[in-house]
């Protein structure tokens, strides 16, 4: 028969895990966002209902908060719009999925082939943040962004 000694762990551990804890906490809940997100979703179409037939339509919203500094400015969400049905769902401004900062924004469209070569599907202004007439808030979500058909040449 063999005995074992069973030797004592140092209670050290515990603390030092509650401890490295804390701070893990204390860094998440303080990560520095100045801006409050909230999730966003709703269709692209054309004025008529109908989808862009392109490969890929992607929608920018733009926000109209204003900077904290000039190093901490409200950065844009990007949406991927299901080109069968208009509509995109997930919207990343941050981290994947975050949504978009409260309030107001322009938006932008734009048709793009699989290649990601812009399509003249859109007219050129909605993919121009000076230009574009289209504007959301967030408070009317889910969003309805219609465009017009490109004139036929």
């Amino acid at each position: 028969m063999v005995s074992r000694r069973i030797e004592s762990v140092p209670r050290v551990l515990p603390a030092a895990a509650i401890g490295l804890l804390a701070v893990v906490l204390a860094v998440a809940g303080c990560s520095g966002e100045p801006y409050a997100y909230t999730q966003v979703s709703g269709r692209v179409t054309y004025e008529d209902g109908s989808v862009i037939p392109a490969a890929r339509v992607k929608v920018t919203f733009v926000s109209q908060a204003p900077p904290v500094d000039k190093k901490i400015v409200p950065r844009p969400g990007v949406a991927e719009v299901d080109p069968a049905t208009g509509k995109f769902q997930t919207v990343t401004s941050h981290t994947y999925g975050d949504g978009i900062i409260r309030g107001e924004h322009k938006v932008l469209v734009e048709a793009l082939s699989a290649t990601n070569i812009r399509l003249p599907l859109v007219a050129p202004e909605y993919a121009n943040i000076a230009k574009t007439p289209l504007r959301v808030d967030t408070k009317d979500s889910p969003f309805e962004i219609k465009v017009p058909k490109p004139q036929a040449r």
